[in-house]
């Protein structure tokens, strides 16, 4: 049985990242992870590439990493970031309101220094007259605005492509693996996993140099299985989706317990967020409550009161891997990350990684993948700030390739988003069957090309999993209709027919539902009837 120099559980897009680096620095590589790519916390997050304004105070560093971060992520993949401007209104409920509007833009001012790391634009003091131009839905006792430049990512895409570039370098990436235990030697060293295989329920061993525990906030929870300790304070957080974009500026905004929130437009979506709240349960279970619903729009209807008229789709939640520390409120804990080296602790050959934010999730991959060379004594340097992922070397024109293609400019600038320079081979496809240029998911859109590209290239299982490749069955719609579509295209690929077609079809609609249902008396109980008729009588 031959060994791997590092064997990494988790496929977020920090075990992703530490994939990726360890395989371009020459490592032989493998990954598991019990789901799909950011089905956990990477794709529950805010989806924000950014600086974190409110850290500036208290960790600085976390701000400065973040920048830096975020400016390598768009040189690797430019596609797949946009840009999102900030409002930040004052409203008039104090007397001492001008003077707040002026102390929060010297705020600001002061984050701009972090700006150039990230290519992005200073900040604004804006006059009332000036915030409704930008924004008319503004709350009429606004006294003016600062504005601040920030930008967000397709987080599962950032996840897909790190795993694919990862497995070009040489890296075996296993999906659907749960590692069960961890296998010692006798002096308790960690030599590798018994993982069992979900598809199939088969279990074997694996060996390895070094194991990397890149599970979030599963992380001590698996550590403790080997006899170690990852001391986390789990986080909840929830988003609320919207069917439409109706902002062009992310609007921030004060709950009534004081903690920021936002409103933002994602895009073709309005999410509002965020939650934090400790969370002592089982991650995998976490689910958006009523309550916590309600909370979110209250605070953004203090600074933009039409938000009740908006239709909510879904609400999603994430548990986040905070580093643990006990006394101060969940929004004052630190963003900061740790590698631990379980060597210390008497488990050497164990190591993992905790707390972070999604910002900075390139330069926490290096560190602890400077981590594992250092343990096996090897002399590899980090590339992976100076290398595209797949896709990130050109971004096509839009109307150049909708032409070859034969389909709508958005739909071939929505593919090229997702996928770069790969959408033209997305196009040849449609080019050699043109039947392929049937757009599946009128909401996104996406064509019947692009997702039998990624059925077929980036690991799709399920109709979930084709969601968060694509969107598809993620829009206004909810899947009503695409999903029975997409059914027939996976199960068509998977060598099945119309049994396991409904098999997806039926899986994909109770995860909608777990999406749906704390949304559901904010205009949502109509839009599920109708999808779930559609979906009854196979109307598409």
């Amino acid at each position: 049985m031959s060994a791997y120099d590092l064997i990494v559980i988790g496929g977020g897009v920090n075990g992703a990242g530490i994939a990726r680096d360890a395989a371009q620095r020459g490592l032989k590589v493998v990954v598991f992870e019990q789901k799909d790519p950011g089905a956990g916390t990477s794709g529950a997050s805010s989806g924000m590439i950014h600086g974190g304004i409110r850290y500036l105070e208290k960790d600085r560093d976390v701000t400065r990493h973040s920048c830096e971060d975020s400016g390598f992520i768009q040189a690797m993949a430019p596609h797949l970031l946009f840009r999102i401007p900030f409002l930040f209104p004052v409203t008039a409920w104090t007397r001492k309101a001008k003077t707040l509007l002026e102390l929060a833009f010297v705020l600001f001012q002061t984050y701009d220094q972090f700006q150039p790391l990230k290519r992005g634009k200073r900040s604004a003091k804006l006059s009332r007259d000036e915030a409704f131009q930008l924004e008319p839905g503004l709350a009429p006792d606004i006294v003016g605005a600062v504005t601040t430049d920030e930008w967000a990512v397709n987080v599962f895409r950032l996840c897909i492509l790190t795993l694919l570039d990862a497995q070009a370098h040489g890296a075996e990436v296993q999906l659907r693996h749960k590692v069960e235990r961890f296998l010692k030697d006798p002096n308790g060293r960690v030599i590798g996993v018994e993982v069992r295989d979900l598809k199939s329920g088969f279990c074997r061993e694996v060996l390895g140099r070094v194991v990397f525990n890149a599970t979030g906030p599963w992380a001590g929870t698996l550590a403790k299985q080997a006899g170690a300790k990852v001391p986390l304070r789990p986080g909840k957080g929830i988003h609320l989706v919207y069917d439409r974009r109706f902002v062009n500026y992310a609007i921030i905004a004060s709950a009534v317990d004081g903690r920021e929130v936002f409103l933002e437009p994602y895009g073709q979506e309005t999410w509002i967020g965020t939650t934090d709240d400790d969370y002592y349960g089982d991650p995998a279970e976490v689910q958006a409550h009523h309550d916590e619903v309600a909370y979110l729009i209250q605070a953004v209807e203090t600074v933009f009161p039409r938000i009740r008229d908006y239709r909510l789709v879904r609400a999603f939640a994430g548990v986040r891997p905070t580093l643990a520390r006990y006394g101060p409120s969940e929004s004052d804990l630190s963003r900061a990350h740790q590698v631990f080296d379980h060597e210390a602790e008497g488990v050497p050959g164990l190591m993992s990684m905790g707390g972070g934010k999604l910002a900075a999730y390139r330069f926490m991959a290096e560190e602890a993948t400077d981590a594992v060379v250092r343990k096996l004594g090897l002399d590899a340097k980090c590339r992976t700030h100076s290398t595209f992922l797949p896709g990130g070397e050109e971004t096509p024109d839009a109307a150049t390739l909708a032409a070859e293609a034969g389909i709508e400019r958005y739909a071939a600038a929505r593919m090229i988003h997702r996928h770069g320079a790969v959408a033209r081979r997305i196009v040849e496809r449609i080019r050699q069957n043109p039947l392929e240029r049937r757009i599946l998911c009128v909401c996104e859109p996406v064509t019947e090309a692009e997702a039998k590209h990624c059925i077929e290239e980036e690991w799709v299982s399920t109709l979930e999993d084709l969601r968060r490749r694509t969107h598809c069955g993620a829009g206004p719609c909810q899947g009503a209709r695409c999903a029975r579509r997409a059914s027939w295209l996976l199960a068509a690929f998977q060598g099945g027919g119309e049994k396991l077609a409904e098999e997806h079809l039926e899986r994909f609609v109770a995860a909608r539902f777990r999406e749906q249902a704390p949304v559901l008396k904010y205009q949502g109980l109509p839009q599920l009837e109708l999808t779930r008729w559609a979906l009854r009588k196979g109307d598409q």
